[in-house]
């Protein structure tokens, strides 16, 4: 398992010393480090997952220009499973949205707009590209411990009081690369 991530330094000890996970440190905008990662040491990775987000710090199209650089880096070396993490305010044409969802993403245009573009447009690019993609979204993330319990479908209605713990996505995420679930769709997710 390859970890791509700017800085090491914040990686807790236990994760820095596993013998199986191997850390390449680059930046995902620029690319730097994205196809060393990819790559591998001759042995390209089986899949690409990103959980990329915008802070307050970063450029206004971070998740589409990363996404952009790995997408690139995948088809160079052949890899073909690609999995990525949106918030659930990107949505499908002719999505059924609840009347929370429609207030959240009203909130989101106002208050987060580059943010909820900058996801469109990475979408975009995933879904135009040859992988074999999956678009996870989920509503707002918290770091509530690991439970299991969460529901999933391409047709789950979320509302505002709708969150999802970090490690619960985690598993998801892994769950979909492990049995190869929502090929070409874009499944949501949160805590039951």
């Amino acid at each position: 398992m390859v970890g791509f991530i700017r800085d090491a330094i914040g990686l807790s000890p236990i994760l820095r010393n596993e013998d199986q996970v191997s850390i390449t440190e680059g930046d995902a905008y620029t690319g730097e480090g994205v196809e060393r990662a990819i790559a591998g040491d001759g042995d390209p990775v089986d899949a690409v997952v990103s959980v990329l987000a915008q802070n307050s710090d970063g450029p206004d199209d971070l998740l589409t220009e990363a996404g952009r650089r790995m997408l690139a880096a995948m088809d160079q070396h052949g890899v073909e499973r690609f999995v990525t993490l949106v918030g659930a305010g990107v949505r499908e044409d002719g999505e059924s949205v609840t009347l929370g969802g429609r207030m959240m993403g009203t909130l989101l245009k106002l208050l987060a707009r580059t943010v909820l573009e900058d996801a469109r447009n990475q979408v975009e690019l995933v879904k135009d590209s040859d992988t074999r993609w999956t678009v996870v979204r989920g509503p707002r993330l918290t770091e509530d411990a690991h439970t299991g319990e969460f529901h999933h479908g391409t047709d789950l209605s979320l509302g505002m009081r709708d969150t999802a713990a970090r490690a619960n996505v985690a598993e998801f995420i892994l769950n979909c690369l492990e049995d190869d679930l929502y090929v070409h769709e874009m499944p949501k997710i949160a805590d039951t």
